[in-house]
């Protein structure tokens, strides 16, 4: 159809959306079974699915055991999340929200991918360079450390564009 616009699909919009958020809510159950929930700035990476974030290291406790904020991998969770980003402020009058939940698991990132992964973290996050060096952060000369969510499963919800059907549930990208 002449003037037509192509309309992305479901990948296209999960990715549009993770990209246009700013915060997620990460949360995971503690070694006493108790549910626990943090808001983290991420950058996120695709193919594989990531979401990378900074903690401190004794608030948390990744797949990998080290330990991530109150989220533990020796409890109940092992290391796995649950998580979500809004892409876009809810608009309440319209009853609208937009954006995607997730699942996975936790872990640091290894030492060697740590200066590169942070520096892109420094891109997306450019305010964030007085608190994160990313050569300090590889050697854990700092009470931060880098993690990432390996993200098994997303949910893409969009009740806008699909008011009858606003979840779409999608495995994560992986690479061989």
């Amino acid at each position: 159809m002449k003037g037509a616009v192509a309309m992305p699909g479901d990948r296209e919009l999960l990715e549009e959306y993770v990209r246009a958020g700013r915060l997620m809510q990460l949360a995971s159950v503690r070694a006493d079974g108790s549910p626990m929930v943090g808001n983290l700035w991420y950058d996120p990476c695709f193919d594989p699915d990531l979401l990378r974030f900074v903690a401190r290291h004794d608030h948390w406790r990744g797949g990998d055991g080290h330990q991530v904020g109150g989220h533990g991998a020796q409890g109940p969770g092992g290391g796995r999340v649950g998580g979500s980003i809004i892409a876009v402020p809810p608009d309440v009058r319209a009853g609208t929200v937009r954006g995607v939940t997730f699942t996975g698991t936790v872990r640091a990132v290894p030492q060697a991918a740590v200066p590169a992964a942070a520096r892109a973290f420094l891109e997306r996050w450019p305010g964030a360079e007085v608190a994160i060096d990313p050569d300090r952060l590889a050697r854990h000369e700092t009470p931060s450390r880098l993690y990432e969510v390996a993200v098994t499963e997303w949910v893409l919800f969009d009740e806008r564009r699909f008011p009858n059907e606003s979840q779409h549930v999608r495995a994560a990208a992986r690479t061989a």
